[in-house]
């Protein structure tokens, strides 16, 4: 009877995913579904100019380049940015790095500068300037940037259950999904993000949170009651779009 009951036991204690269990991002959804209101000027302005306190925001021009490969400059840069040209990554901006050599061929061009802001400066000299985005001068080569349309990225605010995914992939920043069958949901699961650049993470609609290829965690951990038995949806905002189609359950946290 102890023996029965030993057992009976064993199967109720929560059982994990296996290891390095597999969640294929296949489906993707544009940013369009989350654009706030879109602000026009000739130049750029900083985020709480477009009424927001944090978040993420898209800068986007049409430039005329002269000359090949020309080095686009921003003033500017609070906190990190990742520019895009005509769809394909040119490369990534921050406050001690303001200057990226581009891949432009001569011609005309759509330049998509999307911007995080980490978070307000709450001490320091730095106080006195704490302004968000990107904002002061912009040259691609030798030429400034005019007509600026600066669109607010709703994205922590969203609700992800409301956002339309189709099958497929995408070379700039959306959102992705997959999903994954948990038999028995442990007390204790993680989510690796390894090889992933810079984003955010849902799980069945409920926010998980950010991740960093620069931290030295590689795994978000996931709350108990998060994932339920059965199908289980992860969405995915991705900033840095390092081309990965998967993340992983894992039962153990990863460091680099």
């Amino acid at each position: 009877m102890m023996k029965l009951f030993l057992l009976w036991a064993l199967l109720l204690l929560p059982v994990g995913p296996a290891a390095a269990q597999e969640i294929k991002m296949s489906q993707t959804a544009p940013l369009e579904q989350v654009y706030g209101e879109t602000v026009e000027d000739d130049a750029l302005l900083p985020m709480n100019e477009l009424d927001m306190d944090f978040g993420y925001a898209l800068y986007e021009t049409t430039v005329d380049v002269e000359e090949e490969n020309p080095t686009l400059t921003i003033e500017n840069v609070r906190d990190y940015a990742v520019v895009y040209a005509d769809g394909k990554l040119q490369g990534y901006l921050k406050d001690s790095s303001k200057s990226l050599k581009t891949n432009l061929p001569i011609g005309i061009h759509k330049l998509s500068i999307y911007t995080e802001n980490i978070g307000r400066i709450t001490y320091g000299p730095e106080i006195l300037d704490n302004s968000k985005g990107i904002y002061g001068s912009i040259t691609l080569g030798k030429t400034d940037l005019e007509g600026w349309k600066m669109t607010p990225l709703e994205i922590k605010e969203c609700d992800v259950a409301g956002i339309t995914f189709k099958e497929g992939t995408s070379s700039i920043p959306c959102f992705r999904k997959g999903g994954v069958t948990v038999s028995n949901p442990a007390q204790e699961t993680f989510l690796d993000v390894s090889g992933w650049g810079m984003g955010e993470v849902w799980i069945n609609g409920q926010y998980l949170g950010a991740y960093w290829e620069e931290n030295t965690e590689k795994t978000l951990e996931i709350p108990a009651g998060a994932l339920i038995a059965g199908n289980n949806e992860i969405v995915v905002f991705e900033l840095k779009n390092n081309e990965q189609a998967s993340m992983t359950l894992t039962d153990k946290p990863i460091f680099k």
